[in-house]
């Protein structure tokens, strides 16, 4: 049986984030929360492969209390089991201590794991970082923003696109991937998936683990706004500068004018010097 941890996060449902300018961090107390929509493109994929052969799935998350919530409707979907990772301690971590406290969890209450799924980026900070940072504290291979797995006795394979063409790689397991935001339309949730959620579980097989700081191994003085090595200093939405400019004359001073001014911007964004190129036989 295949064994698949999806790494899932609960994140503020709103546009305009509530942030604490003093600790560099959401107040994701004031926000109406909801799961992740990359997490649920990771969490889907999961699922299909289930559907198409004998696999367990586990959801694993990090967060305050309240994101138990999305773990309910983790299982809900399809997944098996859910672990939360909670504690005052962890709150603030970035994702570089996160990387380090989901490897340490999934060490300790998910040996013999074939594959972790992670969504590519999060809505709340898209830095894309934490699926990479987890592969290298696990020292396993990683394959980013795929949008199709396809599992084989001791490998899978995956394809995802990468500017104008599509690749098809193929990587050893254990491994991760995170899962690209256009891929993988999450399903509906239904009734009976609910009712299954919170069907009583075996003793030795709780539905959903809580895990504490102390339990995965760090001592009292851990304090992971204090201990994580990078801080984020403000966000914010970006101003929008718009500028409209009409160039004047024969089409040779035109197109002349418009190579001068804007022809570094244009060969950037065509990947080419445009400079090279001869313009004067425009007409």
């Amino acid at each position: 049986m295949l064994n698949i941890i999806v790494c899932i996060k609960q994140v503020p449902m709103v546009s305009q984030l509530p942030w604490d300018s003093r600790t560099g961090t959401l107040k994701r107390e004031l926000a109406q929360a909801m799961m992740d929509p990359a997490s649920r493109r990771g969490l889907e994929a999961a699922i299909q492969i289930k559907e198409q052969q004998p696999a367990r799935i586990t959801a694993i998350t990090m967060g305050p209390p309240m994101a138990e919530e999305i773990l309910h409707q983790a299982r809900a979907l399809g997944a098996d089991q859910g672990i939360l990772l909670t504690d005052r301690k962890m709150a603030g971590a970035d994702t570089f201590l996160t990387s380090l406290i989901l490897a340490r969890a999934i060490q300790q209450e998910c040996r013999g794991f074939d594959l972790i799924i992670c969504g590519a980026q999060t809505s709340d900070s898209e830095t894309g970082q934490v699926g990479p940072q987890l592969a290298e504290e696990l020292d396993i291979p990683a394959i980013g923003f795929v949008n199709h797995v396809a599992v084989k006795p001791t490998t899978i394979e995956v394809q995802r696109h990468v500017d104008d063409f599509s690749e098809t790689l193929e990587m050893d397991l254990p491994g991760l991937v995170t899962v690209d935001l256009t891929a993988y339309k999450p399903r509906y949730l239904a009734l009976a998936g609910v009712e299954q959620a919170f069907a009583p579980q075996g003793v030795n097989l709780p539905a959903i683990s809580i895990v504490d700081a102390s339990q995965l191994g760090f001592d009292g003085k851990f304090n992971a706004l204090k201990d994580s090595p990078t801080r984020i200093i403000d966000v914010f939405s970006p101003a929008a500068q718009k500028e409209t400019r009409v160039l004047k004359g024969s089409v040779k001073q035109v197109v002349d004018q418009l190579f001068d001014e804007y022809g570094k911007i244009i060969g950037g964004a065509m990947g080419k010097d445009l400079k090279t190129h001869d313009h004067d036989g425009v007409k």
